[in-house]
Formats: structure tokens, C-alpha cells, sequence
């Protein structure tokens, strides 16, 4: 007997649009009491559970693999993890406050959420769904997938007599993306050099400085946004036993500075730099975060002017320069990201031809500093000819 074609098994799109519909208000701590056929034959297609004893975390891991394919930085990727509880200290949320925080990634209201992206954001979530299950390596073959080790590793093997063929994904269940690279020694000039990270610059250890990208108003991004400000706002800030944030740290100072310096909303000038505690980034060994404002506010998007990069790397290393001992050991290393090449809108090679600039001149001036680089990934080092 022929083995009928893998792809016909597939649940249909308005099947995974039902079912998806039917678990955002109950969300995942359901999926053990009630069935979910569709979702269930989809996971067990996908490898991730054999059957209905395990189907829950199948279910989960695969909702969490779609969830990367929409982009877990992107607005839809976010506003899907919320929506569902699919963050690790959202999961038992109720259904008002996971629509809550979904609404907040667009910055709109509960029920303006509810009536116009909410259904984007789940036919999107099925779409994604479907992605994972047609791409390789989910398509060719028939029947059920072995069991998969749990909801939040990526590694899935084929079993059972119908199988075609093991198929694995990275063991970081990060499809089509790579773990952080260093590259030590990237010359700055004939006499200098620097450290080039290709990481999240929150993930970064044993650096005491490290520079975040803010606005000349020192409103740092939401802790949602995937900016650097965001990141590092997130990564910083101090939680109770049940994961709730219970102090904005570097928010918290920056309003603090503001206030003592008479700026409460007014801004101050591009290129200043001010500095905050490191807050629970203490842990990772950073000492200090440096808030270069390099970014002005124009109606919907911001003006970064290439000379306040440079400005703000000066006011970062005389800064540190004036710190440096009151630390023991003294400050000697900072980071620092592509400013103003996020949402101010530089290219990123024009961010990094005028940072290698400023840090050219600051350690001809001062050499003692070790200097690193932070980007987000590979092809953005490459595009600054960093690789």
C-alpha cells in the first residue's frame, strides 16, 4: 500500500485559526483539560508529542516555534507570545492582562487591540503554524514523529513505523539563528583595536561600561521594544520571587537626573551622556550604564546627526575617565552599540565609520581603555565591514 503524501495530513488553516481562537481566553494550563485535535495532530506531525498524554507540551513547543518564525522581536511575534502566555512568566496570566501587554506592544488600548490587531495576530500565529509544519523538516514524510524532549528544546527526532527519516533542528530551537560571536582584535587604526561582539548586548559579561542608545528627552524604549534601551532597561531591573518587575532601575534614575537637573520633559542636549547604576546587571559584572542621548524625536520617527555620535563617545570616555577610580579595580573597558542606528535611522555602516572615528581619537589620547562593539547579528557586522 502507497504511504499517502505527508502534506494531506496537514491541518487546514481555518482548523488552526478555530482552535487558536478557542484557547487565547483559557489559555495553556487548558490544553490539559480540554482536547485540541487539530492543535494536537499538528504538534504529533511536527515531532513534538506522540499522542494525547504529552500533547499540552507539544502543543506549547509548537505554538513557541511559530511564535520564532512571525519574529520574537517583531511587533507579531511579541503580541503573539503575550496573547497566548508563551513567556516564561506569563503562562498562567489571565486572558485581560496576556491582552493587556499584547495591546501594549502596539501602544494602544485593551479593546482597540481586541477589535483590530488581535485577529491579525492570530491568523498570523496560524499561518506560522503551517510554515513550520510545510518547511523542511516536516515535509516528505507520513504518519507520527517521536516524542520531542519537552516544550522548550528545539531537538526532535522521528520514530514510530510510519516515519521517513530523523530530522533535527539546532539545539537552541532558534531556526536560522546563531549563537553569540566574539572576534577579539578588530583594528581600530594601525595602533588600536577592539572587541566585536555579535550578541544582545544584555547577554554580555565582565564589561563595566556599557552605552545605551537614548533620546534627548532620556525616555528610554519600552521594555518590549527590541531596542538596546529596551533590552538593557529590561535586563536591569530588579524582580520579586514571582518574576514581577519591583524596580525600573535605570528608568528610575535617568527621571532622577532629570529632575535634579531641572529637564523633566524638556530635552537636554544631543551628545550628553548620563550615567545610571547598573542594576541587576551587577550580576553579569557591569558597573556603570552610560545613556547617550543621540536621538531627537521628529512626528514619527527621530533625526540622529552623525557629529553627536561622536559627542557622545567623548562624553563617554571622559566620563569614565572621571569614574575610573573609584572603582577597585579602577573602570577599564566599555561598550558600545551602533548609536543611533536602530530606530534613529542611521545606516549602520555610517554609525560605525563615526564610532571607530571617536574611538580613534579617544585612545590616542588615553590607550589603557579595552573597547568593544556590540551588534545584533552577523550581517549587520559585515555590512560595516567588521567580519
Amino acid at each position: 500500500m502507497s504511504q499517502e503524501p505527508f502534506a494531506s495530513n496537514l491541518p487546514t488553516y481555518d482548523q488552526l485559526l478555530e482552535e487558536l481562537k478557542s484557547i487565547r481566553r483559557p489559555g495553556l494550563p487548558d490544553l490539559r483539560r480540554t482536547d485540541r485535535p487539530t492543535l494536537r495532530r499538528a504538534a504529533a506531525a511536527a515531532g513534538l508529542c506522540d499522542g494525547s498524554d504529552d500533547a499540552p507540551a507539544g502543543i506549547e513547543a509548537l505554538l513557541k516555534e511559530a511564535v520564532r518564525r512571525l519574529g520574537e522581536r517583531d511587533l507579531l511575534g511579541q503580541a503573539a507570545a503575550h496573547t497566548f502566555g508563551l513567556l516564561p512568566d506569563r503562562r498562567g496570566a489571565p486572558a485581560h492582562d496576556r491582552r493587556k501587554m499584547a495591546a501594549a506592544v502596539y501602544g494602544v488600548t485593551s479593546e482597540r487591540f481586541r477589535k483590530q490587531q488581535e485577529p491579525q495576530v492570530i491568523q498570523q500565529l496560524a499561518e506560522a503554524v503551517l510554515t513550520v509544519l510545510r518547511e523542511p523538516p516536516f515535509t516528505g514524510g507520513g504518519g507520527s514523529a517521536g516524542r520531542s524532549p519537552g516544550p522548550d528544546t528545539g531537538a526532535r527526532s522521528s520514530g514510530g513505523p510510519n516515519a521517513a527519516g530523523p530530522s533535527t533542528i539546532a539545539p537552541s530551537g532558534r531556526i536560522g539563528q546563531e549563537p553569540p560571536l566574539r572576534v577579539d582584535a578588530v583594528p581600530v587604526d594601525a595602533q588600536s583595536t577592539f572587541t566585536l561582539h555579535v550578541s544582545p548586548i544584555e547577554l554580555l559579561r565582565d564589561i563595566e561600561v556599557l552605552v545605551s542608545s537614548e533620546n534627548v528627552y532620556l525616555e528610554m524604549s519600552k521594555t518590549f521594544r527590541p531596542t538596546v534601551s529596551g533590552a538593557l532597561r529590561l535586563a536591569a531591573a530588579v524582580r520579586d520571587p514571582a518574576g514581577e518587575i519591583v524596580d525600573d532601575v535605570l528608568a528610575r534614575e535617568l527621571a532622577a537626573w532629570l529632575r535634579a537637573h531641572g529637564r523633566p520633559g524638556l530635552p537636554i542636549r544631543p551628545g550628553t551622556v548620563v550615567p545610571t547604576s547598573p542594576g541587576a546587571l551587577a550580576a553579569r559584572g557591569v558597573r556603570r550604564i552610560y545613556h547617550a542621548a543621540v536621538a531627537t524625536p521628529r512626528d514619527d520617527t527621530y533625526e540622529v546627526r552623525p557629529e553627536s555620535i561622536a559627542r557622545a563617545v567623548s562624553a563617554c570616555f571622559a566620563l569614565a575617565r572621571a569614574e575610573r577610580d573609584r572603582y577597585e579595580p579602577a573602570l577599564s573597558s566599555i561598550c558600545f552599540p551602533l548609536l543611533g542606528a536602530g530606530r534613529g535611522g542611521l545606516a549602520p555602516a555610517v554609525s560605525a565609520t563615526w564610532l571607530r572615528w571617536a574611538i580613534r581619537d579617544e585612545l590616542a589620547r588615553d590607550s589603557r581603555w579595552r573597547v568593544h562593539l556590540v551588534v545584533r547579528n552577523r550581517e549587520i557586522a559585515e555590512a560595516v565591514g567588521a567580519l
